[in-house]
């Protein structure tokens, strides 16, 4: 079995599909129970988290496809375009991946004209992350196609049930990601606070 790292969040695991298991030796061997949500695990919000993330990026992975990248070439250009100049060390602290990791996938973007790189004027040995027009048009592009899906559904959700709590949700995705400290760092500085975003009081 080979693990291609792409990202944190993206391994993908390559293996014969005909590749024979060990016949199990009898009925101990075999669970047949499904996993309920009856217990202390919300295994219903774990599947709704899927299967939105799923659809969230299944536009953006069509378009990514054209150019032969994948979500990590997404990730590297939508927060290069949030924060232009940012450095490599940022980047790899934001998206906390390794140096080796980050080094194909930036090779490509540059290689491609998506992605410039630029020496700091202060320490020659910085380097400052810049998107050309191609990669701002790009990062755009990507996100009116993520964009859709969030109207849509926040329409439907307005249909279904007579209003929608943005502010509730965004609350909920804010606190999701808050163990992390490159990623309190980075709501703080874009001004991202979850329901405070959203509450006009």
């Amino acid at each position: 079995m080979i693990g291609i790292y792409v990202n944190r969040t993206d391994l993908f695991m390559e293996a014969p599909l005909n590749q024979p298991t060990p016949a199990p030796t009898g009925d101990a061997d075999v669970v047949r129970e499904p996993l309920t949500s009856d217990g202390p695990i919300d295994f219903t919000l774990i599947e709704l988290l899927f299967f939105s993330y799923r659809e969230f990026t299944a536009d953006a992975d069509m378009l990514l496809e054209r150019y032969h990248f994948g979500r990590a070439h997404h990730r590297v250009l939508h927060f290069v375009n949030r924060d232009p100049g940012m450095t490599i060390a940022d980047l790899l602290d934001l998206l906390q991946i390794t140096k080796q990791s980050l080094s194909r996938v930036l090779r490509q973007l540059i290689e491609g004209g998506f992605v410039t790189q630029q020496a700091g004027t202060d320490d020659r040995r910085q380097r400052h992350l810049y998107p050309t027009p191609a990669g701002r048009a790009l990062t755009l592009e990507l996100s009116r196609a993520q964009v859709r899906l969030i109207e849509a559904a926040k329409k439907a959700s307005v249909a279904s049930h007579e209003g929608f709590d943005i502010a509730s949700v965004a609350e909920f995705l804010f606190q999701m990601a808050m163990e992390s400290g490159s990623t309190r760092r980075w709501y703080k500085k874009q001004g991202i606070g979850g329901k405070a975003c959203y509450d006009p009081g």
